[in-house]
């Protein structure tokens, strides 16, 4: 096993449902939320950020680990307004993301957030971001043609647009 800050790294031995028995080594992480933010004029807010993982800067929904005993929702509604700048009186639940569940544990939260106001920022010394408005019409063509690449962002939309009644 191999601890870090945040994930937990695990071989385990597991019977799978056929019947054959595997080594796995699985990424233990304890999951986050996301929040697409909708204003009135069907804008999304979303962050063009830096993540030195996938190599430069990616487009991201505002989104954060959880904090032990913090409940989803709470972890939306603060990175929303710790990245973004922004406050919400509406919050729906779109469902959970998977990231890559052959390896890693990790499930992501996703909220709507509507009834949207200014809130003050509160970036981290190790966040890299700016926030960006894009018509949420915009923002599904860019998932659909590959320049949103993050799939939380892809999700979260596509979940969002059908709520709300918008198509891709």
């Amino acid at each position: 096993m191999h601890a870090g800050r945040v994930t937990r790294l695990t071989v385990d031995r597991v019977r799978l449902p056929n019947g054959h028995e595997a080594e796995l080594e699985i990424l233990h992480h304890p999951g986050g939320a996301a929040a697409v933010a909708v204003d009135a004029e069907r804008r999304v807010c979303l962050l063009r950020q830096y993540r030195h993982a996938a190599g430069g800067f990616v487009w991201e929904l505002p989104a954060g680990r959880l904090e032990p005993g913090e409940p989803p929702q709470e972890t939306a509604r603060r990175e929303l307004v710790e990245e973004a700048g922004i406050a919400a009186r509406g919050w729906h639940s779109l469902g959970v993301s998977l990231s890559s569940p052959g390896v890693f544990t990790e499930r992501i939260h996703l909220f709507l957030a509507t009834g949207l106001t200014p809130a003050p920022t509160a970036l981290e010394a190790a966040e890299v971001l700016e926030v960006h408005w894009l018509p949420l019409d915009e923002a599904l063509a860019r998932c659909l043609d590959g320049r949103i690449e993050d799939s939380k962002t892809c999700i979260g939309l596509l979940r969002a647009a059908a709520r709300l009644g918008e198509t891709a």
